[in-house]
């Protein structure tokens, strides 16, 4: 099967006998249709899919069932001529994690959105993210919202140790890291009890997948310090 032909920058690729790539022309787009699909799998208007998984702008669909022989081909023609509204970033259910903003970047990050230090902690924590993809390490999802006078280079060198639980900027990416690691991203602050990020003993094992929405909540005192993540009764797959 050819790829099929790009309509709006997308661009859908056969991958192995039961998968298509949905190549998206930015991150923003990629993570539009991610949202997409789970809407119309939610309403049952895909085929049976075992897997998707969203990338920074690419999208995969693994282990498409192919009953008739020519499901794929059809389904990426379909992809690939796809209307798909923009991304909505309402206030909605969300993950909150506590975090202290104390880390050791976060003067430079000031200096590069032009605030004082205490202003980059208001303005991180009144953001409303969602996880567009994961990777890097089990449990590492990273996460859009902040908009783009905001987003923050990597540092020249990066740092052979990060601790876990450092919450870090590179990019237009948000992440916290859930166990110790080398990174390059700008730290501005710490969530004091990773653990719940990835927990090979739950299911799922990671706290935040695709789609998630996310809140960060400034712990200042030694009680909010030990405040355990908050996550809604029902999370959703997307945010609404």
């Amino acid at each position: 099967m050819r790829a099929a032909p790009a309509k709006s920058g997308v661009r859908v690729l056969p991958t192995g006998r039961q998968a298509l790539l949905v190549e998206l022309a930015c991150g923003e787009h990629a993570e539009a249709f991610h949202a997409e699909l789970l809407r119309r799998r939610a309403r049952g208007e895909l085929p049976a899919v075992r897997e998707i998984v969203p990338g920074a702008r690419t999208v995969l669909l693994d282990g498409i069932a192919d009953r008739t022989g020519d499901t794929l081909a059809r389904f990426a023609r379909d992809l690939a001529s796809w209307p798909v509204p923009p991304l909505r970033r309402d206030t909605g259910e969300a993950v909150e994690i506590p975090v202290v903003y104390d880390g050791p970047d976060l003067a430079e990050v000031a200096a590069v959105w032009g605030v004082a230090a205490d202003e980059v902690a208001r303005i991180h924590s009144r953001t409303e993210f969602r996880v567009a993809f994961c990777g890097f390490a089990p449990g590492f999802g990273y996460l859009t919202g902040l908009p783009e006078q905001l987003h923050v280079p990597r540092r020249t060198t990066p740092r052979t140790r990060v601790p876990a639980g450092a919450l870090a900027l590179a990019g237009p990416y948000t992440g916290v890291y859930p166990r110790p690691s080398p990174g390059g991203w700008q730290l501005i602050g710490r969530m004091p009890e990773p653990g719940a990020l990835w927990d090979p003993a739950r299911e799922p094992a990671a706290l935040l997948g695709p789609g998630t929405c996310v809140r960060f909540v400034p712990a200042g005192s030694a009680v909010e310090r030990t405040a355990a993540v908050t996550m809604p009764e029902r999370t959703a797959e997307t945010c609404p």
